[in-house]
């Protein structure tokens, strides 16, 4: 029968045809030939070419096998990963939207005879989280690319950094208060005593001062106003009144006042609204620059003009410019060292002693200079800053 002419609709039918998916059952996948209709993939497979084809089959089947199979694999797996990720989803549902692509190898040319035995495969291998259902298999992607590799490591560094000081501390105290309790032993027994009266054959006197004293009631005052009974708030204030402890004030000694003068005179001198100096550790607390920096912590390289700082991060290297109020001091366990950034004791080298979470404020005890030794308390936490330990 001969072709339709150029033009013609039997022709403009025969390329509609051609152009969509047909059927597998008429696809060469040796010659990657598509047929339209079974005498068309006969006619084919008495051809000349097809026969070649065979013979080159012949000489290394499992070769071809493997090389069919392996592109089968990939192109399933890349639509699987770039449009379902880790979701979980019909298997059948991968398999039609691989296969609306006119050029895929089919299944009949690979070492598989069906979807099931595939999917199973997929799961032997690890490359999927295969379940079955009453409804089809179910697969669930795996990846194990480098780039999510170092993201979850990422996100398991970022949950240690966030774990703030305060968690340790409490951590610390608590370890503290088991090992005191193990070291005391258990607590001691009570002892019971039997009671034992004193100079029994003594009566009992109970003495009763009643006084019969008459009172002159005029005539027209209702007795309302006579016989008035104490509210009960003046009765409560007195009982308080004679309750309440009398507590001594302690005098301050000269030395004591000589030295809160000092520390006022220093507090006006040093507290200054800049706060930045080199070496100490500072964490980020601005989402500007993505939650990639959020809440990381990064050691200062270098003072800019007082307000700002190049900081470069504990985690990554990386080395950013910010301003101060982009960041935030870091308060480390107690007996680390810590420098003052703030106040009346700028720039001294301290070791943390307690935390008071209450006030917001701990106690500190300067490590170096004329002033080694001296304990300190009441010190806000935006005044000191930890550092790094090497």
């Amino acid at each position: 029968m001969p072709r339709a002419e150029v033009g013609t609709p039997k022709y403009l039918a025969n390329k509609m045809k051609a152009k969509g998916l047909q059927k597998l059952r008429w696809y060469c996948q040796m010659c990657q030939k598509q047929c339209r209709d079974e005498n068309g993939f006969k006619c084919h497979t008495m051809s000349e070419s097809h026969q070649r084809q065979l013979l080159l089959f012949a000489d290394n089947s499992k070769r071809y096998i493997d090389d069919f199979s392996f592109d089968f694999a990939k192109g399933f797996v890349s639509i699987l990963k770039r449009q379902f990720g880790s979701k979980r989803v019909n298997a059948n549902r991968v398999y039609q939207e691989y296969i609306s692509d006119r050029d895929h190898v089919h299944m009949n040319g690979t070492r598989w005879v069906t979807l099931t035995g595939f999917v199973k495969w997929l799961g032997k291998t690890g490359q999927c989280v295969v379940d079955e259902t009453e409804k089809g298999w179910f697969i669930t992607y795996i990846d194990r690319s480098p780039e999510t590799v170092e993201k979850e490591e990422k996100k398991k560094k970022k949950l240690k950094m966030d774990k703030n000081d305060e968690e340790r501390t409490l951590e610390f105290i608590e370890k503290q208060a088991q090992a005191a309790l193990e070291q005391s032993g258990p607590p001691p027994e009570p002892v019971y005593t039997e009671l034992i009266k004193e100079n029994e054959e003594e009566p009992l006197k109970l003495e009763i001062n009643l006084k019969n004293e008459k009172k002159f009631i005029p005539n027209g005052v209702p007795l309302d106003k006579v016989f008035k009974r104490p509210s009960s708030t003046t009765s409560i204030t007195a009982k308080k009144i004679k309750t309440e402890p009398k507590t001594e004030v302690k005098k301050k000694s000269a030395l004591d006042e000589i030295r809160e003068s000092e520390e006022i005179k220093k507090e006006k001198e040093n507290r200054k609204d800049y706060w930045l100096t080199e070496g100490i550790i500072v964490k980020v607390i601005t989402k500007t620059l993505g939650e990639e920096f959020y809440k990381q912590k990064g050691i200062v390289r270098e003072v800019i003009d007082k307000y700002g700082a190049i900081i470069k991060l504990l985690d990554t290297g990386k080395k950013l410019k910010l301003d101060q109020k982009h960041l935030e001091t870091v308060i480390p366990a107690i007996g680390k060292l810590v420098k003052v950034v703030n106040g009346a004791y700028r720039g001294e080298i301290a070791s943390l002693l307690n935390l008071d979470e209450r006030n917001f404020c701990v106690s500190i005890e300067i490590e170096k200079g004329l002033l080694k030794g001296r304990r300190v308390d009441g010190v806000q936490y935006e005044d000191i800053c930890k550092l790094p330990e090497d």
